[in-house]
Order: C-alpha cells, then sequence, then structure tokens
C-alpha cells in the first residue's frame, strides 16, 4: 500500500510520544486504530461493490451471447426443417393441374386429370363398395 518499513514506523512513534506525551498517547493509537479499521471497511465495501457490479455485468453479457446463440440455433433449425421439406414435397408443381372441385383446392397430376375427364364420373349415389338392392 504505502510502503512504510518498521523503522518509519518507528519514528513515527517516537515523534507522536513527544508530541501527544504518555498520557494521551493509548488515546490517540486507539482513535487512529479505529479510523483505519473504518477506513479498511469502506474499502473493502467498495471493493466488493466493484466486484459485484462486473460479475453482474459479465453474467448479463454471458446471457445476452446465450440469447443469440439459442436464436441462431432457433434459425438454423427452422431453415434446415424448411429444406427437408422442400426436399420431401412432391415433385414441381408445374405437372400439376386444379381438379374439377369447386375450390380448386385439390390438385393432382396432369394425366390422372384428364384420365378421369374422358370417364363418365360415378352415379352420387352410388359408394364403393355398396350394392343396390335392384341388381340383387
Amino acid at each position: 500500500m504505502f510502503d512504510i518499513g518498521f523503522s518509519e514506523l518507528f519514528v513515527i512513534a517516537i515523534v507522536a510520544l513527544l508530541v501527544l506525551g504518555p498520557e494521551r498517547l493509548p488515546k490517540a493509537a486507539r482513535f487512529a486504530g479505529l479510523w483505519v479499521r473504518r477506513a479498511r471497511a469502506q474499502w473493502y465495501s467498495v471493493k466488493s461493490e466493484l466486484e459485484n457490479e462486473l460479475a453482474d455485468d459479465e453474467l448479463r453479457r454471458s446471457l445476452q451471447q446465450t440469447r443469440q446463440q439459442l436464436m441462431d440455433a432457433r434459425d438454423q433449425l427452422q431453415r434446415g426443417g424448411q429444406s427437408l421439406q422442400d426436399e420431401f414435397d412432391p415433385g414441381p408443381r408445374d405437372n400439376l393441374e386444379l381438379a374439377g372441385s369447386p375450390d380448386h383446392s385439390i390438385a393432382r397430376p396432369a394425366a390422372a386429370a384428364r384420365v378421369s375427364a374422358r370417364d363418365p364420373a360415378p352415379p352420387s349415389d352410388a359408394t364403393p363398395g355398396h350394392v343396390d338392392d335392384d341388381r340383387r
């Protein structure tokens, strides 16, 4: 701290003994010790607050970095999922034409649409696997 050796402390003690005298020197030493303890306590308090603030700042930076890494990983997973979805979707959509449904929400290959256009549709009351009573 101040780099005061034993010889300097001895000189200070002799001067204090001469200035204060033997009656007031013990009181002065206790008073000086009290102020030194208070100064050290204050210094340690400031030091610990500074260390806590630095630790909080480091933790905040670490959390922000982790949050950014998680967001990057989420984006990468979304891109990977989209590429997998694009890979497994049926071929190019150029060969698809809309079926004859009124809402045009059903798409099927062009060849199947041409075949179904040539064949008449079964009657609406006939369902597959249903046998009319008239044919028995």
